[in-house]
């Protein structure tokens, strides 16, 4: 059995998290904390953290007091506490801004792209719902450090209930011809379902930093 520590468990995609792993016989959630609530119960093998900054570094001491693995999809993370993570040797650590596999392997079609359509402008712009309070998202910020592409020029809108689209559109020199490349999440659950079967995964790692690189090979 799978033991789980939830924390952010009461927010959209902490909600969601818990509906998967129900779907698992071999996967419980025995502890959750959010919101001032911390409820800790037998022993755990994860902690998954799907809060804030601040949320996030409680969560990973959390998880480092009971040697329990981390997974963190939190996003805005501080450059500082992102270097400790990749740092931790002692329990097995994940961290991705965004957990999804179809995210990851746009990033690495961006990436090629990038490299093939030389001496033509490259524009980045993403789209979320209105409740999401980092703009530009973290996954932009990801995408775009992927293509040494400038965080300040990613163009954002923030409307209604948008899972999250991701698009690089590149134009040539003379303006003749334009390549448009998108990625568009049509439902949350996808980052919930990803992010649960990488828990899975991760608890059978050894201490150390894992991203969705390593998970997706």
């Amino acid at each position: 059995m799978i033991k789980v520590f939830l924390n952010g468990a009461s927010g959209k995609m902490g909600q969601l998290i818990a509906k998967n792993i129900a779907l698992y016989e071999d996967m419980q959630i025995v502890g959750r904390k959010d919101k001032g609530v911390f409820e800790k119960g037998e022993h755990f093998d994860i902690v998954i953290d799907f809060s804030l900054p601040e949320g996030s570094k409680e969560a990973f001491q959390i998880a480092k007091q009971n040697k329990a693995a981390f997974l963190c999809g939190t996003t805005n993370l501080s450059q500082g506490f992102i270097d400790a993570l990749k740092q931790e040797k002692e329990i097995p650590v994940f961290y991705s801004a965004n957990v999804s596999i179809g995210v990851y392997l746009f990033g690495q079609i961006l990436k090629e792209a990038a490299q093939k359509f030389q001496g033509y402008t490259l524009a980045m712009h993403e789209e979320h719902h209105a409740q999401k309070k980092d703009a530009p998202s973290g996954t932009a910020k990801a995408l775009a450090s992927l293509i040494d592409f400038p965080q300040e020029k990613i163009t954002f809108l923030r409307k209604g209930e948008l899972p999250g689209t991701h698009i690089l559109k590149i134009t040539s020199s003379v303006g003749d011809e334009e390549i448009i490349l998108k990625h568009k999440a049509l439902d949350r659950n996808l980052f919930a379902s990803s992010a649960v079967k990488i828990a899975r995964w991760l608890v059978g790692q050894k201490g150390g930093f894992y991203t969705m690189e390593n998970f997706v090979k």
